[in-house]
Parts: structure tokens; sequence; C-alpha cells
């Protein structure tokens, strides 16, 4: 599903720059659920970026579900964002003024879906994600947790390929960022691929493998003893 070979990234600073991925080889395949760690400053947001095609390698390669990601304008890139990726923030990233429905129904828009077969969607995600009762609830009107449950409801909304979470659990209570991730792991069991940046270990306990990040290079990459969510709760 994802393969990248030798991938690098710097950033231009004043007279200098600043390499931040040096070299990255790393491969996911469908229905895996990957955490990516690493302390600030580990290139971890950069792969993140990348990987979410908001920005591009200098050097290397980067193949989505067998697509080339590589010198592409915003138009195309923004429209393999939408097919291929489903994005989940720390920070939710709702728009304020809408409805719990509208939000989860906006990928479905940029789609090109027609409104009737938006609402259907959007509502059938909603109820996944155990909000349906709260469709027409600003986000000023839910909690952390119920404005997570949203935005994953986004993320899938379109069917993506994969599902990039960045701290998802990062803005959550212990007993909430479970609850969170026992969505996730949910998802994950009916076969979508999941990426999980988080800085958390027991978030990344969560997931199927861990991937650390050091100073732009991948230091191990571990296949684990996935800790359910509820397991974990009970702890």
């Amino acid at each position: 599903m994802i393969q990248i070979k030798d991938l690098h990234k710097s950033y231009h600073m004043g007279s200098g720059s600043l390499h931040v991925l040096k070299g990255i080889n790393f491969e996911a395949q469908e229905g895996e659920m990957v955490a990516i760690m690493g302390s600030s400053g580990s290139g971890k947001s950069t792969l993140l970026n990348i990987l979410g095609i908001l920005d591009e390698a200098d050097q290397g390669s980067y193949f989505l579900d067998n697509v080339p990601i590589k010198d592409l304008n915003e138009k195309i890139a923004a429209k393999y964002r939408n097919e291929f990726l489903g994005f989940v923030f720390q920070s939710f990233n709702l728009i304020n003024y809408k409805s719990a429905l509208d939000n989860v129904s906006m990928p479905l828009y940029y789609q090109g879906v027609k409104r009737k077969l938006r609402t259907e969607k959007a509502m059938h995600y909603l109820d996944k994600v155990g909000l349906a009762d709260w469709a027409t609830h600003l986000p000023s009107e839910l909690s952390g947790g119920q404005k997570q449950r949203v935005a994953i409801a986004r993320a899938l909304a379109s069917n993506p390929k994969v599902l990039l979470a960045d701290e998802p659990t990062g803005a959550l209570d212990t007993t909430t960022s479970y609850e969170v991730m026992e969505l996730i792991q949910g998802i994950n069991d009916e076969g979508k691929t999941i990426l999980v940046v988080t800085h958390e270990e027991d978030i990344a306990h969560m997931c199927k493998r861990i991937v650390n990040l050091k100073d732009g290079i991948i230091i191990s990459d571990t296949i684990v003893q996935q800790v359910s969510a509820k397991q974990q709760a009970n702890v």
C-alpha cells in the first residue's frame, strides 16, 4: 500500500539547511496498523506530511497504492489526498459553524457526491462511531472524545485507502484516549491501513508495529504483540 525508498528532505534556513529526513526506507502493507514514534525533531511530522501529500521529498520515491507520488501540481495532489487518504488530527480540525453531519459530509462534497447520498453516507459513518444522535450538533456542543469521533467519521467517509492519524489522542484524557483507540483498532480489524503518529508508548502498543525515528533515520521497526484498548483500560 505504501512504499518509500531512500527518502530525503531538507529545509533551507537562512544561509544553511536542515537535513530532516536522511534516507528513509519504509513499507506498509494493506491492513497494517503502524505506530510512528520519535521525539520532537526526529522527522516524524515531516514524514507524515510527505505521506499525506502535503509536502514533497527532495530525493527518493514514494508509491501509494502503486501510484507514484512525485511532481504533483496542487490540483492533482488534492485529488489524490481526497481519493487515497483520510486524516485525523490532534486538534480535530472540525469546522466550528457546521454540524457533525456537515463536517463528516465535507470530503464527499469535494468528491462531487450528490447531497442525498452525502447525507446517507455521513449518517452511516456517524452511526459507526456511535454519534448518530449527535448529527445536528455543532462542535462546541461536543466533548473532546466526541469531536475526535466526528473527525474519524469524516476521515472514513470517502473510504480512503489509508488513514493517517497524527497524535489522535494527544488532546484527550486517558479514558477517552483508549475509547478512541478502541474505535481505531476496530476500523483496522475491518482491513483499513492505519498509520498513527504518537509519542505515547501505551498508544503505540495498541498498534501492530512500531517504527521509531531519531534524527531523521529509522532506528527500529518492530512487530509487536498488539494490546487491545479494552485490555489497556483495565490495566
